[in-house]
């Protein structure tokens, strides 16, 4: 026998699922249990009080005689259980004595005719009464009268069964799971409670403001539902109003102490866990199949209950005819039987089918909420109207029916959970975090002076840009790395001193205020970025700019979309740096040559193809291109009248002949043609009078023409790791040469000539053949640097000593040659050493 406990278990969900079962849910399941305990409480009844009475119908007797038919049973009646059925009592044989006796009552009867009873004696009346019984409960009383009972507790359990399945299934369950739990997460926030109460705090203000009067409301001020839009575009400029209100710090300032740390990174926990659920649950609608797949068997289930039921209701009656075929064991053919049960059967059934009834209209009621509507959509758009978080977006799939059946239980939950769906929302929290961690003492402990001995703060992969940042008056470099939602506000204004900002894979968004400080204070920008769609377009806006380095992809197929023909509005613009893999230069670059002075292009291995576009920028000063895959020197170039320094760093160029037509380039003084594979230096690089820095180190260089010492303009030489074994004695015409670098080559032999250049300050003679130095090398008064480590010397001269400006950490030699030098000269060099750090050198 079940108990009620027992069976109700089958109904136990968790509680946290309540909010996923709506009013229909609920109501079938009570539904259920009324069912269940009706089809426990029939079960019970039948165990115990089931029983069928029967009474032999006599053959001989006629029908007025009342006698045979209706003599009370001699013994009592009697009970027993077997084959899972209630023993029943039967009706007692008649004999010759009993009936003698009866007849006798009735003496004046002159219908009574005495009749000899057709019933066969034994001694075994009370086993008669017990088979009879047995054999007409079986042959006479219909199944469903004795299975009623069971079919209805079986149709109960699969009821149950199949109206919680979707909780249960490995597939959904783990779903549902999650969601209820980030749903109660979410529900209890006090993020939620914060956001919400922040929305309600500016819906009272505007209210405030239009009673008072709307007329009276400042231009520049904006509403909080623009300020989180997210539909802006980067530059905030197409607006006239200022994104700075002054009643915006009343609001956020003191609630920023609401929100400790603890419960900001749980927050932020919390958004993250919302993110990955709805990556995850948006691409299926496996739950809303099950749950309609569920309904429908429960729908067609409740129409096969009624059907059957119906049929069967009239068949549960009081009186059954029997005929058992045991004549010849009782003496009897048919019996009369009732069964006493039979009433409390049909009642329980009415009840049932009214039950299964109303279940059944809850269930097409189910169905009809199911399609009447795309339950695979879910909109915000009350959510959105009713807080400033107008950027939630619409969900869908199961994600989608999930809040579907949360709103059955409460609008509340989805109102509360929409807030972490708003990427404004998660801004905010992310604001208030930062600038909790941020603060001003903080960020002035990351201030540092740069090379160029400037007050600089680097910032790097921070949510936001703290507001403290805005408070460091007198910085003048800012940079800014991986902050995926910079934000420059109109406090940038109060920094007065900042002249350069770095924007480093960070597509800033800047306000109409900030925007217009930075137009007329911002000398300098730096823009890191992986797609051209990340450059701010208020970077082309900037026209005080005077250098802007633009670091990302900028191929030829998106030369178009970069935006760079808003160049033009650059009219300051100096410098132009772009690192980039372009095939050609833009031609819109052109439209900046009448005040563009240096021009950079790092096309990190990209050939560079098309450059004929550089004609026209005749005023450009200074030039570029580094690892563009050049086999010659451009054309282009010699157009580039004034043109005063040339740099084809890592390039593919085996030969200058095209040299010759640098003679043209009056104001060129700067040559720089090295890491490429040239193999030797044509003679016509004399006619290149006015050069005075030429750089062609790592190249394949073997000699040095003769011609290239009738330069006496120049000042650095720099023929380092080559091929070259002799420097020609010519070298000492070089009388401004200043610098001389021919490290890493296989000179044997140094020249005495060389040392007749009097201003020599840097020599590099390292990583040679050298045996020996001339003593003349002590002419070289005005010497600071020295190298000759790595070559074959055993000694050093003595005349080392008379370079004065000479210091021994400008001296790069081994120990053990420089100990060979006389005790005097080392100490010289040690005490000059020592006096200069005592003078603060």
């Amino acid at each position: 026998m079940f108990t009620l406990t027992e069976v109700a278990s089958l109904n136990d969900i968790q509680p946290t699922y309540r909010i996923l079962k709506p009013w229909w849910d609920v109501f079938m399941d009570y539904l259920g249990v009324v069912m269940l305990m009706l089809a426990i409480f029939a079960g019970t009844m039948q165990l115990t009080k089931d029983q069928v009475v029967c009474l032999p119908v006599l053959e001989s007797l006629e029908d007025q005689n009342p006698v045979a038919t209706e003599r009370p049973p001699e013994k009592a009646l009697g009970s027993g259980k077997g084959g899972g059925h209630v023993t029943l009592a039967a009706a007692p044989l008649a004999s010759k004595e009993q009936t003698d006796s009866v007849v006798q009552h009735f003496p004046q009867s002159s219908s009574v005719k005495q009749h000899q009873p057709t019933g066969l004696r034994t001694n075994l009346d009370f086993q008669q009464y017990v088979f009879v019984n047995q054999m007409c409960y079986h042959v006479a009383l219909p199944w469903y009268s004795k299975y009623f009972p069971y079919l209805a507790l079986i149709h109960t359990i699969v009821l149950m069964v199949s109206s919680n399945f979707w909780f249960k299934y490995p597939k959904t369950s783990s779903k549902i799971e999650h969601f209820v739990s980030i749903l109660g997460k979410c529900f209890e926030s006090p993020w939620t409670t914060k956001a919400l109460s922040e929305t309600a705090c500016e819906d009272s203000e505007e209210n405030k403001q239009r009673l008072t009067g709307a007329s009276t409301l400042p231009k520049h001020l904006s509403t909080s539902s623009e300020e989180g839009s997210p539909n802006q575009s980067t530059p905030m400029l197409a607006k006239s109003s200022i994104k700075f209100s002054a009643e915006k710090p009343v609001i956020e300032v003191p609630s920023m102490t609401i929100l400790d740390k603890k419960d900001g990174e749980q927050a932020k926990a919390l958004f993250e866990k919302v993110r990955k659920f709805r990556t995850h649950v948006e691409d299926s609608d496996m739950i809303y199949k099950f749950y309609v797949a569920q309904t429908i068997i429960k729908t067609v289930k409740f129409i096969l209950i009624l059907c059957y039921t119906m049929t069967f209701v009239t068949s549960i009656k009081f009186d059954h005819d029997c005929e058992p075929e045991i004549k010849h064991l009782t003496g009897y053919a048919k019996f009369k039987c009732t069964h006493n049960m039979a009433f409390m059967l049909k009642k329980l059934l009415v009840s049932y089918i009214v039950l299964i009834f109303v279940y059944g209209l809850v269930c097409i009621y189910t169905l009809f909420w199911l399609f009447r509507r795309p339950l695979k959509e879910y909109s915000f758009e009350k959510v959105r109207e009713e807080s400033s978080f107008s950027d939630i977006p619409d969900v869908k799939n199961d994600f989608a029916f999930l809040l579907h059946m949360v709103d059955q239980y409460d609008q509340l939950y989805s109102k509360r959970f929409g807030v972490f769906l708003s990427e404004v929302s998660e801004n905010k929290l992310r604001e208030i975090s930062l600038n909790h961690e941020w603060t001003f003492e903080k960020l002035r402990q990351h201030v540092t002076r740069n090379a160029q001995d400037k007050l600089e703060l680097h910032l790097f992969m921070l949510s936001g840009v703290p507001d403290a940042v805005f408070d460091l008056t007198d910085l003048e470099v800012l940079k800014l790395e991986l902050i995926p939602e910079a934000r420059i506000t109109a406090k940038i204004s109060q920094m007065i001193n900042l002249h350069e900002l770095h924007f480093y894979h960070c597509p800033a968004k800047v306000e109409q205020t900030a925007f217009s400080f930075l137009r007329d204070h911002l000398r300098c920008l730096h823009v890191k970025f992986t797609d051209v769609g990340e450059i701010p377009t208020w970077v082309y806006m900037l026209k005080n700019l005077r250098e802007l380095y633009l670091v990302g992809n900028l191929n030829s197929e998106n030369n178009k979309m970069i935006g760079l023909e808003s160049l033009r509005d650059l009219r300051h613009l100096k410098i132009l740096h772009l690192k980039s893999n372009l095939t050609k230069i833009p031609t819109n670059i052109t439209d900046l040559s009448p005040h563009l002075i240096k021009l950079v292009v790092h096309n990190d291995g990209t050939k560079l193809f098309v450059l004929n576009s550089l004609k026209k920028m005749i005023n450009l000063a200074e030039l570029e291109l580094h690892n563009c895959e050049l086999e010659r020197i451009p054309h282009a170039i010699f157009s580039l009248t004034n043109l005063q320094e040339l740099d084809l760093k890592s390039n593919n160029i085996r030969t200058i002949e095209e040299v010759i037509s640098f003679q043209h380039l009056k104001r060129l003084n700067c040559l720089k043609l090295w890491h490429n594979k040239i193999i030797s230096i044509p003679l016509s690089i004399s006619l290149v009078k006015n050069l005075e820095f030429l750089y062609l180190s790592h190249n394949k260089l073997e000699t040095l023409p003769i011609t290239l010492f009738n330069l006496l303009k120049l000042r650095y030489l720099d023929v380092s790791h080559n091929s070259i074994v002799v420097i020609p004695p010519e070298v000492g015409f070089l009388q401004n040469l200043q610098h001389f670098a021919i490290t890493g080559n296989k000179v044997e032999v140094v020249p005495k000539q060389l040392f007749k250049c009097t201003k020599l300050r840097s020599l590099s003679l390292g990583h040679n053949c050298i045996s020996s130095l001339p003593e003349k090398i002590g002419q070289s008064l005005q010497l600071t640097h020295l190298e000759l480590k790595g070559n074959c010397l055993d000694r050093l001269p003595a005349q080392l000593g008379q370079c004065r400006l000479l210091r021994r950490n400008g001296l790069i030699v081994e120990d053990h040659l420089f100990d060979t030098l006389p005790l005097e000269v080392k100490e010289s060099i040690s005490q000059e050493t020592s006096a200069n750090f005592a003078n603060g050198v």
